[in-house]
């Protein structure tokens, strides 16, 4: 299996047709505008020196710290660019549109009798939508009544532990969270105004109540649950293992392992709930979600992305990971007073991670000065932080790159050495 899927993008442009023959089959051809006859358009002005960025005064950087949507989640494919560049050369009914592409993701993902999905603006998006099509139902009056939750359901039980800043999604929609830590507390929190019980998967450690068991709680006591699962992929296989325990919404990031656009995200679950969270969604206007607005490109993009990534050799890519984090270990290990640890988050992120130490005695340097100093080399490379040292995950490198990070930190490490 090959993994060097980069791409030169001062080249993209000129190539796009001819790639887009190889993807899309023997005599069919790609143009940026219908009138341009099959040829694909250059570019003059701003891009025309094939580095945006560099245009703009803006650093890229080598990303050593996964798929945070604070450094533009992930890389898509060549695939993915060349399907949502189709789909830009036509008008569409957008809930048609939403209806088709859910139907085909519950299909490709073999997802229980009656549940289906949209696409939706992220993970953060089919969260507000999910709750808000559970508030209102189908009913006009209510959508266009949020967040006044007048005449509605308006609690949402979660755990303590699953307090985070992405619950803010779910406050938008005016409800109140309330917060159990126990079976008990739960039984107790259970009263006519509670609408769902939310569980954030990245948490299930932290809480008393783990994800099987929570859905099941809900369930005895006839209410809904919904499960943030954004970054747990991979294992490939939670992609239908939540639907399988029978949560009722999954939100899902679609711009992370996935690799597909970054604004978006997929929701899936109960039909009626998918069709609800939709009529309070863009494009339909005087709703909740009209701002958190997905387009035509972003939906066809994130059918064609999952495609491409149900069809991936995930344990060749595994090994490829931990090769790069091997590379970096062997290397940086050689530097007096270094040291290293891997690991595998048991949830989200869920991808080969190393941890790097070092003996104070024997190096000067914080690890927050050398994520620093890290940051502001050429080029650029960000690894994360802690109060031990740093840490880094591969599965976001470009080849080569590990090498790139093993020099600049061998470097660092002997800079900011001390005779012993």
């Amino acid at each position: 299996m090959a993994f060097n899927d980069g791409w030169n993008r001062r080249t993209f442009l000129g190539a796009l047709g001819a790639m887009a023959g190889m993807v899309f089959g023997k005599g069919k051809t790609f143009a940026f505008s219908p009138a341009a006859g099959g040829a694909a358009a250059p570019v003059s002005g701003f891009g025309a020196s094939g580095n945006v960025y560099e245009e703009l005064g803006v650093t890229t950087v080598i990303n050593g710290q996964g798929t945070m949507t604070m450094l533009g989640g992930s890389l898509g494919r060549l695939e993915v660019e060349a399907v949502m560049a189709l789909a830009a050369q036509h008008f569409v009914s957008i809930p048609e549109l939403e209806v088709a592409a859910g139907k085909r993701i519950a299909e490709m993902l073999k997802l229980p009798d009656g549940y289906s999905a949209i696409v939706t603006s992220g993970a953060a998006a089919a969260m507000t939508s999910g709750l808000a099509g559970i508030l209102t139902g189908n009913d006009p009056v209510f959508i266009e009544q949020l967040p006044d939750l007048t005449g509605m359901k308006s609690e949402v039980i979660i755990q303590k532990s699953h307090r985070n800043p992405f619950d803010h999604q779910l406050r938008a929609t005016g409800a109140k969270l309330v917060v159990v830590e126990s079976r008990e507390d739960v039984k107790r929190a259970i009263n006519p105004k509670t609408a769902m019980m939310h569980f954030t998967n990245f948490a299930n450690a932290d809480g008393q109540i783990k994800a099987e068991e929570w859905v099941k709680l809900a369930h005895e006591n006839q209410i809904l649950a919904f499960i943030d699962a954004a970054a747990d992929t991979p294992p490939v296989s939670h992609l239908w293992d939540y639907a399988n325990m029978g949560y009722d919404l999954i939100a899902f990031s679609g711009g992370k392992a996935i690799r597909g656009p970054q604004c978006a995200g997929i929701l899936m679950g109960k039909k009626e709930l998918v069709a609800n969270a939709l009529l309070n969604n863009s494009p339909h206007e005087d709703t909740l979600g009209r701002s958190s607005k997905v387009g035509k490109e972003e939906i066809v993009g994130m059918v064609k992305a999952l495609e491409l990534y149900l069809k991936e050799d995930h344990e060749a890519l595994n090994k490829e990971w931990w090769r790069r984090l091997d590379a970096i270990s062997v290397q940086i290990t050689r530097v007096p007073g270094v040291s290293t640890a891997f690991s595998v988050p048991d949830v989200a992120n869920h991808v080969p991670h190393l941890e790097i130490f070092w003996d104070p005695r024997k190096i000067s340097i914080s690890p927050h000065d050398a994520s620093h100093a890290l940051r502001a080399g050429k080029p650029s490379i960000v690894l994360a932080t802690s109060e031990r040292g740093l840490f880094t995950n591969s599965f976001m490198l470009q080849p080569g790159e590990e090498k790139i990070i093993a020099e600049q930190l061998t470097q660092l490490f002997k800079a900011h050495g001390l005779a012993g």
